[in-house]
């Protein structure tokens, strides 16, 4: 199959996904901090949160409630949740309904062995009738869209996405993505796009592939191959929303962005850490920080340090003496030293222009 025409917006209820990719729910990496830097700079057409666990939600857990604060600069945004019980994955939809989301995604793909032990996840693609209650209970006690992402199986034995796609789609999902590889897989060999093909062919729902889109050529390729009517990225955009904006401009097909310079992406990378810092406070921007009791902002500044401890790096990835600069950004520990080390290695760069890997 080949898709001719230009990529359209996707409709999902009363929302429009335009331009018709989506920001991939990442643990870890798609906090509220990081989907409005992406938001800004990549503009997607939708973005996700961070998968929240029902069951967590269920005994009130805070920190998967503090997954479910939404920004207005994000919109639309949906907001992922995993559970193998259709009862609680349904109170939770409802939770996550009121909370603001603009649709609840279903997550039937994460490979991890702690979520599967559940029966949650990708271990649901092994149980065809519980996945099928599950969305069709969440379907039921919500009024916002209901969308579902899947792997394409268990493992090579089965090429199950097409049977369960179409249940789905009956029992009220209103689209579908499908990363295309095996849940045995987890990350490794390639993604193989026909699967998408195939399963586009099945269901008459939208479909969104996922998989190995690292370039704008890459996302027009997915759509030219599979007859999908979206693509989701997910690594490459990791503290990269240049490689999202370089994506969207291929999809809609403008010019594609200037690379972003050294300065740049060293400002965006403390921007990133201050509204994590804010974000852990309890508050969405920087300028309200200074209200906050200055124990809670320390307490606040050592969790976002350590949570990015792995992300900032990305920034400067590609660089010359990147990854010197990696070895002191991963112990640093509040925002004055990760300033003080990008500001240093920034003025030791001896080519500010941006390198292979930080190139978009």
């Amino acid at each position: 199959m080949s898709r001719l025409k230009s990529p359209q917006p996707i409709r999902v209820g009363a929302i429009e996904i335009d331009p018709p990719v989506v920001l991939a729910p990442m643990e870890e990496v798609t906090n509220q901090p990081f989907r409005r830097i992406a938001k800004r700079i990549g503009r997607p057409g939708l973005v996700v949160t961070e998968f929240v666990s029902a069951m967590a939600l269920h005994y009130g857990a805070a920190k998967s409630f503090q997954k479910l604060r939404v920004h207005p600069d994000e919109r639309p945004i949906g907001v992922q949740i995993f559970g193998g019980d259709p009862e609680v994955m349904a109170e939770t939809a409802r939770v996550v309904e009121e909370a603001g989301a603009d649709l609840v995604d279903i997550n039937m793909g994460c490979w991890v062995p702690k979520v599967c032990r559940t029966g949650s996840g990708a271990a649901l693609l092994k149980d065809a009738s519980t996945a099928e209650r599950i969305v069709g209970a969440v379907v039921k006690a919500i009024r916002i869209p209901v969308t579902v992402k899947v792997r394409a199986g268990w493992d090579y034995s089965e090429f199950a996405a097409p049977e369960l796609a179409r249940r789905f789609e009956s029992a009220g999902a209103r689209m579908l993505t499908l990363h295309a590889r095996f849940a045995k897989q987890g990350f490794e060999g390639e993604a193989d796009w026909d699967l998408i093909r195939r399963l586009r062919e099945a269901i008459h729902i939208p479909l969104v592939g996922n998989g190995d889109i690292r370039s704008g050529s890459d996302a027009l390729r997915m759509f030219a191959e599979t007859g999908c009517d979206g693509v989701m990225v997910g690594r490459a955009a990791i503290s990269n929303p240049w490689r999202l904006a370089e994506i969207v401009a291929a999809v809609e097909g403008r010019q594609i962005p200037r690379p972003p310079s050294l300065r740049e992406r060293i400002e965006v990378a403390l921007q990133h850490l201050r509204w994590l810092i804010a974000f852990e406070a309890g508050v969405a921007e920087w300028d309200e920080v200074e209200a906050i009791p200055q124990p809670i902002v320390e307490d606040a500044e050592r969790r976002a340090c350590r949570r990015l401890r792995g992300q900032i790096p990305l920034y400067i990835k590609g660089y010359p003496g990147a990854s010197q600069a990696r070895a002191r950004l991963t112990s640093c520990s509040s925002l004055e030293e990760f300033r003080d080390v990008l500001e240093t290695f920034a003025k030791a760069c001896p080519d500010p222009s941006p390198g292979i890997e930080a190139a978009v």
